[in-house]
């Protein structure tokens, strides 16, 4: 069902206002790893590295007390590491290329402005990244909690799955009552696709679609 999820939410594209930024999520150490000396930073065996992306939109005459912005999507993505050509390739695949994004002045970010809109890269001291990036901090901050009170302890080979049904979660809180319904349509719909069974042959012929939420 998570990876049900994770393979409807990866048909997104995020567009308008994007910020991006890098979240280090506690995982459990491997048998096989515990007794190797720990690595501070991010070669930390027990810091997952996850790519942290989200799309928010200008309000038109908000509601007394709201604020002007509001978020839309967020995409969360496992990576090995932080390189260039690692940050521009998700960048590329998952960001529209009309989009104005935010960004830390990290050196792995130097060719985004390639692929959007615009590029603002800022310097800015680690304590100040949730006012620079609040957005993709707050969806940070939530993750993190829900890690922590819900599942306390957590094996890396899990993580990929929590993160799907957390951006899948998130970027449908405002369906309510309908989130299940539309989730058990993409189970069988996503079921149907990856089964050669229904894509090759006479039933892909029967055209058998659904509506995907």
């Amino acid at each position: 069902m998570r990876d049900a999820m994770g393979k409807r939410d990866g048909t997104y594209s995020l567009s308008v206002q994007t910020e991006l930024d890098n979240a280090f999520i506690t995982a459990l150490i491997p048998d096989g790893q515990k007794d190797e000396p720990l690595r501070r930073g991010a070669g930390n065996p027990k810091q997952s590295k996850v790519f942290v992306m989200s799309e928010s939109e200008f309000v038109e005459n908000p509601c007394q007390g709201k604020k002007t912005g509001r978020v839309n999507h967020i995409t969360m993505q496992i990576i090995s590491d932080m390189r260039a050509d690692t940050v521009t390739n998700i960048v590329k695949e998952q960001i529209d290329f009309q989009a104005e994004l935010t960004a830390d002045g990290s050196t792995s970010r130097n060719k985004l402005g390639e692929h959007v809109k615009s590029h603002d890269a800022l310097v800015v001291k680690h304590p100040d990244w949730p006012k620079i990036l609040p957005r993709v901090h707050v969806a940070i901050g939530n993750l993190k909690r829900l890690l922590l009170y819900t599942h306390h302890q957590l094996k890396k080979e899990y993580l990929k799955y929590y993160l799907c049904e957390f951006c899948y979660k998130f970027n449908r809180r405002y369906f309510e009552e309908k989130l299940f319904d539309g989730l058990v349509t993409v189970a069988v719909t996503w079921t149907l696709i990856s089964n050669p069974i229904f894509t090759t042959g006479r039933y892909a012929d029967n055209h058998i679609f659904f509506p995907i939420f």
